[in-house]
């Protein structure tokens, strides 16, 4: 069974579910409610996920930013997927900087890897969600797939599940670790041919649209502009000095939108040249910045 997701943290918990490695057992941003309180996720283990690190494909083209007339392996996407990846650079050490330059060939041989176990007939499962460049990757794939025959299996990650007296909510696979993974087959179906068709229909309507984002609106994704999360950045900053990653994780951990830290990085980069953000405390590594709202914005 060929695994298909759609981001680096996601593929590697995979792979390691099915390396039979277990990772920590409390870890990452999940919401959890008990008995009133935030509380700590439990992580049981579930079981291996069958097979092999090798059968893990990882798709991470961030399709849900930026021109997708543009091919998945075009200069234009690579290019693109540096400049977000390489925001959190400071020093710029040369090889960790060329290394990133890769990322997006890395994914293109993915995707070569993909269509060579679509040729060969294998069954494919691809994991997805309601995060925007789950969605975005996982209607762009179904395009391609209308085009074989193999039998596909996905599994969509559900809004919440209830372990004993907790219930645990997820916004993207990235928040499930590797020993969780197994657990989610039960969720798991068969894709029929007329649901491939829909979802590449959808995929190339949003191509026509080429909005410069994509976001899930009404249980739908929808293209939008590029300003359309701006609204969360001012309602977190204030005249208040903060740090530019406390002032990022305050909105992802507020609002669930599936959006990605490089995406607000790069927005309060664009308010800063625009003077409408302050910079108290500069730093080479653009997280560590201290900054706060400009004098004059209302």
């Amino acid at each position: 069974m060929i695994e298909v997701l759609f981001g680096e943290s996601e593929a590697a918990s995979m792979k390691a579910a099915k390396t039979k490695v277990i990772l920590g057992h409390v870890s990452g941003p999940t919401s959890v409610w008990k008995s009133g309180k935030k509380t700590p996720p439990e992580r049981p283990f579930t079981g291996w996920v069958e097979g092999t690190v090798e059968e893990v494909i990882c798709l991470g083209f961030m399709l849900d930013i930026g021109n997708i007339k543009e091919a998945v392996d075009s200069q234009y996407r690579k290019h693109l997927i540096y400049s977000m990846y390489a925001q959190n650079q400071y020093g710029k050490n040369p090889e960790i900087d060329e290394e990133l330059k890769l990322t997006g060939e890395v994914y293109t041989n993915e995707l070569l890897r993909l269509r060579k176990y679509l040729e060969d007939g294998e069954i494919i499962r691809i994991w997805y969600s309601d995060a925007p460049y789950f969605r975005c990757g996982f209607y762009s794939l179904c395009q391609m797939l209308k085009n074989y025959k193999n039998e596909i299996h996905v599994v969509k990650l559900p809004e919440y599940v209830v372990r004993k007296t907790s219930v645990i909510s997820y916004r993207n696979w990235g928040e499930v670790s590797a020993e969780e993974f197994a657990g989610f087959l039960s969720y798991e179906r068969i894709l029929t041919k007329e649901e491939v068709g829909i979802y590449a229909l959808l995929w190339a309507e949003l191509t026509e649209d080429n909005s410069p984002l994509r976001a899930v609106i009404n249980g739908r994704i929808t293209g939008v502009q590029e300003d359309f999360h701006d609204f969360l950045i001012w309602k977190k900053l204030t005249y208040k000095p903060v740090k530019e990653a406390r002032l990022i994780g305050d909105i992802l951990g507020n609002f669930q939108i599936g959006m990605g830290d490089w995406w607000f990085a790069k927005r309060i980069e664009y308010f800063i040249q625009q003077d409408k953000i302050k910079v108290l405390e500069d730093s080479e590594n653009k997280y560590a910045r201290v900054i706060c709202r400009a004098d004059g914005r209302e």
